[in-house]
């Protein structure tokens, strides 16, 4: 079922989703070579933690191993911190973040780079991060969900690279997964209504060769099926009168918080 959220409601998961705003900036500053997945984990779990009555939403969330998900150059999603896994420069790294905070959850993702990357390698980024502010920008009352995934295909249509498919946003509340599902793929005008209320995680995930997936032996990580690069950008989003309202960062800077950015008021 479909949940509609009040402003004031929408206003605490907002909360949740300015840690994760400030969490972004942190990480864009820190991540380097040499640093392993799990310093990036407990660096996460310490900050989140440090705000009050703050928790990370994926810990132990259907048993996951870690406090956020941590995906690097062909992992899509769902990649399990490790001490063994060191970041080297080149590589891309996808951050999966959700907070709960008083019963809420926001939820966001952010691939960054890891030193200098080749330039095919930030186009990649840039696409990915294009089709995420296009499905934000589609999320209005009285469009439909398939407007979302029709702005991804878009965005997409022309480029080198390809749509992950069978991975989808979702709904987000109490819960960190709820309905409706949300498609990176989709035909304008289909799909469920669009309402004022409604919060979606939107996240586009692209790979530069196929856009195929397996899952791995640990039962998590998601990776491209021919192990291409692959980028995932996220945000909590809620419909309201007035357009989007993001609620886990700007939509152009990541490290802009949500109070100054918007006014009061099934993958991770």
């Amino acid at each position: 079922m479909i949940q509609i959220r009040t402003p004031q409601e929408i206003d605490l998961m907002a909360r949740g989703g300015a840690i994760i705003a400030g969490l972004v900036q942190e990480l864009e500053d820190r991540i380097e070579p040499g640093m392993t997945t799990h310093a990036i984990d407990e660096f996460s779990e310490r900050y989140i933690e440090a705000h009050e009555g703050a928790t990370p939403a994926f810990r132990g969330l259907y048993g996951f191993p870690g406090s956020v998900c941590i995906s690097v150059n062909e992992e899509i999603v769902h990649g399990i911190p490790s001490a063994e896994r060191v970041l080297e420069a080149g590589d891309i790294v996808s951050v999966d973040v959700g907070v709960k905070l008083d019963g809420w959850c926001s939820d966001s993702a952010w691939t960054f780079a890891v030193g200098d990357i080749a330039d095919e390698v930030q186009a990649l980024l840039d696409v990915t991060r294009d089709a995420l502010r296009n499905a934000v920008a589609a999320a209005v009352p009285g469009k439909h969900v398939g407007d979302i995934g029709a702005a991804v295909v878009e965005t997409v249509q022309g480029t080198e690279f390809g749509i992950v498919r069978d991975l989808v946003g979702h709904g987000i509340g109490r819960e960190v997964h709820e309905d409706p599902q949300v498609p990176n793929v989709g035909r304008a005008g289909f799909g469920p209504l669009l309402r004022e209320g409604m919060v979606l995680a939107i996240e586009p995930m692209l790979s530069s060769g196929s856009t195929h997936i397996r899952t791995l032996d640990d039962a998590w990580t998601v990776v491209t099926a021919d192990r291409a690069l692959s980028a995932h950008y996220e945000h909590s989003v809620a419909i309201t009168a007035e357009g989007p309202r993001i609620l886990t960062g700007g939509d152009d800077e990541p490290a802009e918080s949500v109070q100054a950015r918007t006014p009061s008021s099934r993958t991770a």
